[in-house]
């Protein structure tokens, strides 16, 4: 059970990694395609890269508990 939870994690941390990520750099270039466009200003930045470095630190720490039960 440990193990499948571990893997979840990580499953959903790269999902957050990939979604914020995503709407970081499609905000910087300047598209409209941005998933989350809704704040204006520089606060819409701040908030994903908070949630990007949030769900890299899950992802490592998913990662490094999987590492130890193997």
């Amino acid at each position: 059970m440990p193990k499948i939870l571990c893997i979840s994690a990580m499953v959903i941390s790269i999902l957050v990694l990939v979604l914020f990520i995503s709407d970081l750099g499609l905000g910087l270039i300047g598209m409209d395609l941005a998933p989350f466009k809704g704040l204006e200003g520089s606060m819409r930045y701040v908030m994903d890269g908070v949630f990007a470095v949030g769900g890299g630190i899950l992802g490592w720490m998913s990662w490094s508990t999987f590492r130890e039960q193997v």
